[in-house]
């Protein structure tokens, strides 16, 4: 890459234009940690890389679930880069819990409340008057314009709504790792080049609370250095392990993960062959499938513990039964769970056009 000047530097990141990519920015982290708007600030050596693969990680699985973002690929361990936006100076505070600075300006909320819907707050970024809440009406009377584009009621509702929907995102992907996303921040930019509102600055582990299990005693965010008493050695140790514990977790959002699955019950081994042309259908979507073999009429119960090892779990389950001759495998599954069975006979030349009707002429419900 050919990096050019400096195009803005902040208290965790600095920004470089890129010569021979126009458009395009590279977004180089750095080792420094602050709280307070920078009242307090150290160095913690590996931030920047642990910061820069958390963003990396978040942008991308945003990306991945339909949000517009500046973000474009990881440069190096401590470096992205991304589209050349001018900054909204908003910042989109979505919270599920109240707790920290909530709970100073609306006295009488306890520390857990949950907000269902999510609260929506935004602050003006002005570090001389310690970034002051804003209404929307003032965002409205604003009437920023950036890289050509005049922020009104349009624009407001798509950030609103887009702030909404990045939360949700990533609360619903939190909570596979058992880990409750409480608050976090976001900002907005104008890509210069489209004029389209995106995702731009980072989300890292500055941006959001996050407490395992639910318990804020167990905190992994950066509200650890900000309630330090002193700063040591030792104290910043146990906050780079918090951010490096959340860089390892953030990865394991990216990995896919089974929507659902299909489970064939068999009634014989004899099906088989029938059977394996229905997985090899379900693979082709992409979606599990499992053969099982269990007899409705010879092992009833049997066939009924099979099919709680697939409730309870809460995977999407469509179960398949394939049974020859008189059907009694699907019914028996039909009558006995919430999930959906098809049948799925398999014909045979002989009797196949009778058998048939065992599986399609049943009583309803």
């Amino acid at each position: 890459l050919k990096i050019g000047q400096k195009l803005n530097e902040g208290k965790t990141k600095q920004i470089f234009e890129l010569v021979d990519q126009p458009g395009l920015v590279l977004v180089q982290s750095k080792d420094q940690i602050t709280a307070g708007n920078a009242v307090r600030k150290d160095q913690m050596e590996g931030k920047a890389a642990i910061a820069n693969k958390t963003t990396s990680c978040v942008f991308k699985l945003l990306q991945e679930s339909g949000i517009k973002t500046a973000f474009v690929k990881q440069h190096s361990d401590t470096a992205f880069i991304a589209a050349h936006c001018e900054m909204i100076p908003i910042e989109w505070v979505c919270r599920r819990v109240a707790t920290g600075s909530f709970l100073k300006r609306n006295p009488g909320v306890k520390e857990g409340y949950r907000f269902s819907p999510l609260k929506m707050e935004m602050f003006f970024k002005d570090d001389a008057n310690n970034d002051p809440q804003w209404s929307e009406e003032q965002l409205l009377e604003a009437k920023f314009s950036l890289a050509g584009l005049t922020i009104g009621q349009c624009e407001v509702d798509i950030m609103n709504r887009s702030t909404v929907a990045i939360f949700e995102i990533l609360e619903k992907a939190w909570a596979t790792q058992n880990c409750t996303l409480v608050d976090m921040k976001i900002e907005f930019g104008v890509n210069v080049k489209t004029q389209e509102i995106v995702l731009a600055d980072v989300i890292d582990n500055d941006s959001w609370r996050l407490w395992p299990a639910g318990d804020r005693s167990q905190q992994k965010d950066k509200q650890v250095y900000r309630d330090l008493k002193e700063v040591t050695p030792e104290a910043m140790q146990m906050v780079k392990r918090n951010f490096e514990w959340v860089s390892e977790r953030v990865k394991l959002l990216l990995e896919p993960k089974a929507s659902g699955r299909v489970v064939v019950l068999m009634g014989s081994v004899s099906d088989m062959a029938h059977c394996e042309k229905i997985r090899k259908a379900c693979t082709s979507y992409g979606i599990p499938c499992i053969l099982r073999v269990t007899s409705a009429h010879k092992g009833p119960d049997e066939t009924l513990r099979i099919k709680a090892e697939y409730e309870g779990d809460g995977v999407p389950t469509v179960f398949v039964a394939v049974a020859g001759r008189s059907n009694g495998l699907g019914p028996v599954m039909s009558g006995n769970t919430a999930y959906p069975v098809i049948n799925c006979p398999p014909l045979t030349p002989d009797w196949g056009a009778q058998d048939i009707w065992s599986s399609l002429r049943m009583p309803s419900g």
